[in-house]
């Protein structure tokens, strides 16, 4: 990175700028601005390395808008607006115009965006959140484009009628239907926030209603005595909507505690606490977060392994996406007046700078992704050990959330 800043300092000699003139200067945390410096860089390599895959598939953006991973033989995984990943990257050039103003990533971000427009009346995913918030959301959010909030509240409905009233739940994934009735995974409380965004702007009270009762059915049939998550939980909606099944579908058995997952839950309760104050939701994310950073088998960088149980520990892959949205999730956790506020931020700190320092792609390297070694699905043989653009968006979003702190702001922001 030295030399990459040196680079740049020359730069703006040259072209007679300073920091303070650059997008970068008005950064005031030095691990943001340094981060953000290579993020831009990076970024914009990625543009080429995206332009080189849809050439060498003979694909066109409209068809595969989004990059995903790296492949095993290394090439760049570009996937389709269905694809529940597709809407981080653009998502990740929404947060590179906020930290730095500049009108090119606004333009990047929205052209990125507006290719997932056809999601807002896909209703065979409960991922719309992901899709549709972290794109659209963050475009209606930070530039108020026409038209982006109709998107938004036509995708929430699509996501609400995944909603079953006899269970109290969003219905997850339609495949496997040999193996469950009606599943629902942890990483569905991560699309709730979407839902009580709806109903502020709509005045329709019926997507928070959906929200919360789906957030109270996880609380209550979700989590083990030691606060501990299952991946997957089955609901008999033929019958009086109980759970009848307890899986873990991508950790390593069905009671081992996935990485990923917990970190799923973490991030969720904090965001159930913001939107309604219900203190059940912030116990549980305090919960959830001693369970991680206690555990015995997280590493002293505090990046975890892909399952907390994995059999082959200290061998075993790591998953930094787990730790990207840990930290971003304690950054919250840490301004809701709780007594170990200061060490949730501490150890958030720590995470990022762990990640920026030891996990942080190469400059020009792997496709313009900007971390490395996360893991996706394991038992499936999938995404081991690789960069994963959602690992990358949890990263620059912590960034964007330490930016917020270190200008006395809170680090979601209200007032949109």
């Amino acid at each position: 990175m030295r030399k990459i800043n040196y680079l740049l300092l020359l730069a703006f000699v040259l072209t007679g700028c300073n920091f303070s003139q650059s997008p970068f200067g008005k950064i005031k945390d030095d691990l943001t601005r340094e981060n953000l410096e290579f993020a831009d860089q990076q970024l914009r390599y990625a543009f080429e390395a995206i332009d080189a895959a849809h050439e060498a598939k003979g694909s066109t953006p409209e068809e595969l808008p989004s990059p995903r991973n790296i492949q095993p033989d290394g090439s760049l995984r570009m996937v389709r607006a269905r694809d529940w990943t597709s809407g981080f990257f653009p998502g990740n050039l929404w947060y590179m115009y906020e930290l730095t103003g500049d009108e090119f990533w606004q333009s990047q971000a929205m052209k990125h965006t507006e290719y997932l427009e056809s999601l807002k009346s896909y209703r065979g995913t409960h991922d719309l959140g992901f899709m549709l918030f972290d794109s659209y959301g963050n475009g209606l959010r930070l530039a108020s484009v026409p038209g982006y909030q109709d998107v938004l509240l036509e995708g929430a409905e699509s996501l609400a009628s995944r909603f079953n009233p006899v269970a109290g739940v969003i219905r997850s994934w339609d495949h496997n239907s040999d193996k469950w009735q009606f599943p629902v995974i942890i990483d569905n409380m991560m699309n709730l926030e979407f839902l009580f965004w709806a109903s502020k702007v709509s005045g329709d009270p019926k997507y928070r209603d959906i929200a919360v009762t789906h957030a109270n059915t996880t609380l209550e049939n979700h989590f083990r005595p030691d606060h501990s998550s299952f991946h997957v939980v089955d609901y008999d909606v033929a019958g009086d909507g109980s759970a009848i099944q307890f899986h873990t579908h991508q950790g390593y058995s069905h009671e081992s505690a996935w990485a990923r997952g917990q970190a799923w839950g973490l991030y969720g309760f904090v965001a159930c606490y913001r939107e309604t104050g219900d203190t059940r939701y912030l116990d549980q994310a305090e919960a959830i977060a001693r369970f991680i950073l206690s555990h015995p088998n997280l590493p002293g960088d505090k990046v975890p392994y892909w399952d907390f149980d994995a059999p082959d520990i200290p061998n075993a892959p790591r998953d930094v996406s787990a730790a990207t949205i840990t930290a971003s999730a304690l950054y919250e956790l840490s301004e809701t007046g709780v007594e170990q506020g200061e060490y949730y931020r501490e150890m958030a700190d720590l995470i990022i700078q762990n990640v920026a320092k030891n996990y942080r792609a190469g400059l020009h390297e792997q496709h313009g992704f900007l971390t490395v070694s996360s893991t996706g699905h394991l038992p499936a043989g999938s995404e081991i050990d690789v960069p994963i653009v959602y690992a990358d968006y949890y990263f620059i979003e912590s960034l964007v959330r330490r930016e917020r702190l270190a200008n006395g702001l809170p680090v979601e922001p209200t007032d949109w």
